[in-house]
């Protein structure tokens, strides 16, 4: 792969949690910052999940690792 790995954590969905992109592909759903560092793991990116919330590059898209509940 060239240039740096883009992970884009989306805005919380209307029914709680918040999408997760590596390179364009859609990991899957997370609910925590739990979550967030399993998807990555799987995808070959090793990461504490206390270390995601502060992570250069993961871009936190409307809200920061704070909010994985419902928009209201």
């Amino acid at each position: 792969m060239s240039g740096p790995i883009r992970v884009i954590v989306h805005p919380p969905s209307p029914t709680g949690g918040r999408r997760v992109r590596v390179d364009g592909e859609i990991l899957g759903l997370a609910h925590s910052l739990v979550d967030l560092a399993e998807f990555l793991r799987r995808a070959g990116l090793e990461i504490d999940p206390a270390e995601a919330a502060e992570s250069p590059w993961i871009d936190w898209r409307g809200v920061g690792p704070e909010r994985w509940d419902p928009e209201a």
